[in-house]
């Protein structure tokens, strides 16, 4: 038998309507989730974001990545980190020297493998917009290779030899992503997520309550756009995190084989490893983005003897199983995050 649903006494609708119309001039605007998606830094963006006030939001969000175009941008010839690989300066601003020293400290743990002064090898093996060469001189350019070869002293840029050039694509997205992130804080917002090109951060819950849920791309070859095919989903917050695969930006030269844009910064070479696709999730997006083509670069069996040896640090790897399908290994921490399948 189906329960009647009892309705509020007339005086108690009364009363709470009464209450309601006699504070109202005191009740302070309910926080809202406001959305904004577009295209910046050639790559899509999307944001969710808990707000009382959007006035100014939008134009605050767009001045963010203004700034970071002219900081960092690979597309703008006047950007600063284009004029300071040609040379033309040697001052740096806040957000570039964020990204060194975020770069550094990965290209320690690493070993020197992961090295943001890669910019030689990644142009010669046609990364950067220019053709590949057939078979680049290695032992020539790795002369100008070397996270030891460059520092900051009173804010300029100190390099052992001007040929050296720096490549921020592995941290840059990131840093982005938590740039937007300080902007939405300050904004006033406790509950957001920020996705730039696929790297994300987010705090706080969406709009059900619930922690954040984020996909991991599937690593099929030419999945281009992000969050098209995802392998599995994430329940995130109060972290960054980024994933980084070869199955976007590679080629098959002249004799087969696969070229990658990934590269060993110790040994020059543009090889795939084990690993076709890394996520980290760590304190910061930028972080997770420098630690994600980290991992990549080192292959699977040191990516997960890292991964164990740091455990404030989260790693979902995905490599070829022995069936041709997908096999994944989760760093412990990661495991109840991840959706099972």
């Amino acid at each position: 038998m189906k329960k009647r649903r009892r309705s509020l006494p007339v005086w108690a609708a009364f009363c709470i309507a009464a209450s309601l119309g006699s504070c109202g001039e005191n009740i302070k605007p309910q926080p809202t989730y406001y959305t904004l998606d577009g295209f910046a830094l050639g790559t899509t963006y999307h944001i969710v974001a808990s707000l009382t006030d959007t006035t100014g939001f939008t134009a605050a969000i767009e001045e963010t990545f203004d700034r970071a175009s002219a900081s960092m941008s690979v597309y703008d010839p006047n950007s600063l980190l284009n004029r300071l690989n040609r040379n033309e300066t040697d001052s740096v601003d806040a957000n570039i020297a964020a990204c060194i020293e975020i770069a550094d400290y990965v290209s320690r743990l690493s070993g020197g493998v992961y090295d943001i002064t890669v910019k030689p090898l990644t142009e010669a093996w046609g990364f950067t917009g220019k053709d590949p060469r057939a078979r680049p001189n290695l032992d020539s350019l790795l002369r100008y290779v070397g996270y030891q070869k460059i520092r900051i002293e009173n804010g300029r840029l100190i390099k052992d030899d001007p040929a050296i050039q720096i490549e921020l694509n592995s941290v840059a997205k990131g840093y982005i992503v938590d740039m937007i992130a300080g902007v939405i804080a300050a904004a006033g917002s406790e509950n957001f997520l920020v996705e730039v090109g696929g790297e994300v951060f987010c705090r706080g819950v969406n709009r059900r309550g619930n922690h954040w849920v984020v996909g991991i791309d599937s690593p099929i070859d030419g999945n281009m756009i992000p969050g098209l095919e995802l392998q599995t989903t994430v329940s995130l917050t109060g972290k960054g995190l980024a994933t980084s695969g070869n199955y976007r930006r590679f080629y098959t030269d002249a004799h087969g084989n696969r070229v990658v844009h990934t590269i060993n910064a110790l040994t020059g070479e543009s090889r795939p490893t084990d690993i076709l696709s890394a996520t980290v999730i760590a304190q910061s997006s930028a972080l997770a983005d420098a630690l994600g083509t980290m991992l990549m670069a080192v292959g699977l069996e040191k990516a997960i003897e890292f991964l164990s040896l740091h455990d404030e640090i989260l790693g979902y790897l995905i490599f070829d199983g022995r069936d041709g399908g997908y096999s994944q290994w989760c760093s412990p921490g990661m495991e109840e995050m991840v959706k099972k399948q």
